[in-house]
């Protein structure tokens, strides 16, 4: 009520204030806290695959970012309901028979390719996995500074495989670390040209390894960090070829007692 008082008289007049627009807050927009590298090193090969083949054949529909996750209907031998978490891609679910039976997904996968490429296309180098050890058949020398920034990417990578302390119930996390870990490295391996220095910084990342099994603690009941291991011996194998020289290397590994005697094959050159 409004109150004006004209010569000593009070008048009272009924005051209604103008409506005010209604502001709508705009919806959340969530930003995953993983991206395709994190996604590419920690699961295999086929469900990677078979999840970039769901994304570029245009199998998901109605994806939708509600603020909290990712939502999605993935078109596989029927139309699946999935939810993914923007905190962690494995953390979600599908109602494909994997995905009901808490199995990580191609379903699951492919909607969080999506969350983060918003349907664009993915580049080559996107699309590829580096998660086995192959030889990039380049030979010569390498700068210090590459050297350096291979070392540092190693560190990082060796933090995914650490000791095993906790109840059951997170071994398969566990393991889904080691994987990881162990894909960081294969893809690091696989850009290095063959000399002495990358020899021997694989030689050290080896032994490493071979600490972290026979007295740190690792849990490699699947044979993760092993096959990591083997695949680096041949890796090396192949360097010698290569480049005699780094067989020098290989005088290091004289008179050390491994978990699984992966040296022999190199000793055998020298």
């Amino acid at each position: 009520m409004l109150i004006i008082i004209v010569y000593g008289t009070t008048k009272y007049y009924n005051f209604v204030p103008a409506p005010q627009p209604v502001r709508r807050r705009k919806p959340l927009t969530m930003i995953p806290q993983y991206d395709l590298e994190k996604i590419k090193y920690g699961i295999d090969r086929g469900t990677w695959e078979k999840a970039v083949d769901l994304y570029e054949s245009g199998k998901v529909k109605n994806f939708r970012d509600t603020g909290f996750t990712f939502t999605a209907d993935v078109q596989g031998t029927h139309f699946y309901k999935v939810i993914v978490s923007p905190k962690s891609y494995s953390d979600g679910n599908c109602t494909c028979y994997l995905g009901e039976n808490g199995t990580l997904c191609k379903h699951m996968i492919v909607a969080a390719i999506y969350a983060l490429k918003k349907g664009k296309p993915l580049t080559d180098e996107e699309r590829t996995q580096h998660n086995e050890i192959k030889f990039s058949s380049k030979i010569g020398n390498i700068t210090q500074d590459q050297l350096n920034l291979s070392k540092a990417e190693i560190f990082g990578a060796m933090r995914y495989i650490k000791a095993y302390s906790g109840p059951s119930r997170i071994w398969f996390a566990y393991q889904d670390s080691l994987t990881e870990g162990c894909n960081r490295l294969a893809s690091i391996f696989s850009s290095l040209p063959a000399n002495r220095p990358t020899a021997n910084l694989i030689i050290k990342t080896i032994l490493r390894l071979d600490r972290k099994l026979t007295t740190g603690g690792v849990d490699d009941s699947d044979g993760t960090v092993g096959g990591l291991i083997e695949e680096a011996v041949g890796l090396l194998i192949e360097y010698a070829k290569a480049d005699h020289e780094c067989v020098k290397e290989f005088e290091s590994l004289k008179g050390k007692e491994t978990c699984f005697g992966w040296e022999e094959p190199l000793l055998k050159f020298l």
